[in-house]
């Protein structure tokens, strides 16, 4: 019997036996769906890639799915839906040292009496462009860039959909650009 025509637990027994093409033979089944759950968690096509060859790399080196748990599918997008929130973690982290190592450099080498009058200059320019901002716009970039909360809080703090979120974020990041043109090019 041909190894494309056995259930996902009998192709999953031929991966363990060192078969490669089942491997195949489950991202032909499921490979679109964890892309599709992938893509949803990170918002990012390439990142979505990534994540899915990875769930498949994962599957085929631990071994870990056990038939009487659940499906292959179940199975897949739980294991896709933890990744996505693995990589959330570790960009939130980075971008928080990110942060924090351009708060300690900017006073290093914003030094000179001259630098800081630009640098005060331009922070009051945001300042009031943010203020020229519909409220709610101007709400969450705060939340988001001040505060740091993902748009997920902020929707939660709001409680506002998530879709409303990113619209705000979108469309006043539009009009900031669109006040500080000259900041910007």
């Amino acid at each position: 019997m041909m190894l494309s025509n056995q259930t996902d637990t009998e192709v999953f027994q031929a991966l363990r036996s060192g078969n490669l093409l089942a491997l195949g033979i489950l991202y032909e089944r499921y490979g679109e769906v964890v892309y599709r759950v992938a893509l949803r968690m990170l918002g990012n096509a390439q990142d979505a890639e990534d994540l899915t060859q990875e769930v498949f790399l994962s599957l085929w080196r631990s071994g870990a799915y056990d038939s009487k748990r659940g499906s292959m599918l179940v199975f897949l997008t739980t294991l896709t839906r933890s990744k996505a929130i693995d990589r959330h973690r570790q960009m939130q982290a980075q971008w928080q040292r990110l942060q924090k190592w351009g708060r300690s450099n900017l006073s290093e080498s914003w030094g000179t009496l001259m630098d800081k009058a630009s640098l005060k200059e331009i922070s009051q320019r945001v300042r009031d462009a943010l203020c020229e901002l519909p409220d709610s716009q101007r709400q969450v970039l705060e939340l988001a860039y001040y505060q740091g909360l993902s748009q997920s809080d902020i929707s939660e703090s709001l409680k506002m959909p998530i879709g409303t979120v990113k619209t705000y974020k979108r469309k006043g990041l539009l009009k900031l650009r669109q006040l500080l043109q000259e900041l910007v090019e």
